[in-house]
């Protein structure tokens, strides 16, 4: 492992013991209502060695919502679940971003509190199903968002931020990556539309920054950042030949905000990956899905990153930090119990050496 893994660095209003940081993974334990099921804190304080946790995509409205049982932050049940969350993870001296995620297309009415058809970009359908209480179906087209839909679900999203700070988050970190709204309004093959949110770059990068924009502007830049996944084509997300052109434009509008990171989750394209990094002043984290072992520090040691997540070497081993530098062997991760389900899977993985939070 490169010690370089091992050294603080300031983050925003943070200084982080270490350069590993827990990657945003689904695990849909919520409650019905979207409040963090009473196993989160546990599984989260589990986590809190690493320099930063980074939690599961949280809804910021009834219509962000994608999958059954994932959390939400925009009432009083949810601010009060994730301070439980909160607290545990500071207790154990751990950091924790929450990620605010708004599914868009990526829905279904069965799942969703109020069981209406799902908004987008554009009436598009993505070509995918999704698991609902009935069982595998596949996903309705959407319904277009107004110029005004649009205002409001920037609204939203500065609304969840507040509440994410008021239970406790240190800040909150926008999905923009992954299929869900903010990249479905970068992509042509998902946002056709005609007006200054579609067509040009300049138009496809509007609604992210604007919610960027907003998010900083209610909590403070140093508290908010940005999940990209330039290059990534999934569920009917196609950005096209210009899609390199867009991520450095986008990157360099949002240098000018002072936010706290930029995470990329990285497709394979080196190149515009350096133009990025350079374009970039502030800590990058880069997620490299399925790296091995071997390679973990890679990025660090190079510069290439400031931090590296890791998503399911973490969830199936709590003392991920402890393993790294003891070199000791990991659990495997148990696909079966990636999503819903009680402890199994999710609070039950073994710690090697010491203990675990409670």
């Amino acid at each position: 492992m490169n010690q370089a893994l091992l050294t603080p660095i300031r983050v925003g209003r943070l200084v982080l013991p270490n350069r590993l940081a827990m990657a945003p993974m689904t695990r849909s334990r919520a409650e019905l209502d979207g409040t963090p099921g009473e196993l989160a804190a546990k599984y989260y304080a589990q986590r809190a060695s690493l320099g930063l946790i980074i939690t599961e995509g949280t809804q910021p409205s009834e219509d962000g919502q994608g999958y059954l049982t994932t959390p939400g932050i925009y009432t009083e049940a949810h601010v009060a679940g994730w301070r439980q969350v909160t607290s545990t993870v500071h207790e154990e001296g751990g950091h924790i971003f929450m990620q605010l995620m708004h599914a868009g297309r990526m829905s279904h009415p069965d799942n969703t509190p109020h069981h209406r058809q799902a908004t987008a970009p554009s009436a598009i359908a993505p070509g995918a199903s999704l698991f609902t209480r009935q069982g595998m179906q596949p996903i309705p087209a959407p319904r277009q968002l107004s110029i005004d839909d649009i205002h409001q679900v920037v609204r939203d999203f500065r609304h969840a931020a507040r509440c994410a700070i008021e239970a406790g988050a240190d800040g909150v970190e926008i999905h923009g990556a992954n299929a869900y709204l903010v990249h479905q309004f970068l992509a042509p093959s998902a946002n056709t539309r005609t007006d200054q949110y579609g067509g040009s770059i300049q138009n496809r990068t509007r609604f992210a920054l604007e919610v960027v924009g907003a998010v900083a502007e209610e909590i403070g830049a140093d508290r908010t950042a940005i999940r990209l996944s330039p290059g990534m084509n999934l569920w009917g997300i196609d950005e096209g030949p210009d899609g390199p052109s867009l991520y450095r434009s986008l990157v360099g509008e949002l240098k000018q905000l002072g936010l706290a990171y930029l995470h990329i989750a990285h497709q394979g394209d080196e190149t515009l990956l350096e133009a990025l990094r350079n374009l970039w002043q502030a800590p990058l984290i880069l997620n490299r899905a399925g790296r091995p072992r071997d390679h973990i520090g890679t990025d660090v040691g190079t510069g290439l990153a400031d931090l590296e997540s890791y998503g399911q070497f973490v969830l199936a081993n709590p003392d991920f930090v402890a393993r790294l530098k003891a070199g000791d062997p990991m659990n495997a991760a148990d696909r079966d119990t990636f999503f819903g389900g009680g402890a199994h899977g999710y609070t039950d993985y073994p710690a090697l050496r010491g203990t675990l939070a409670a």
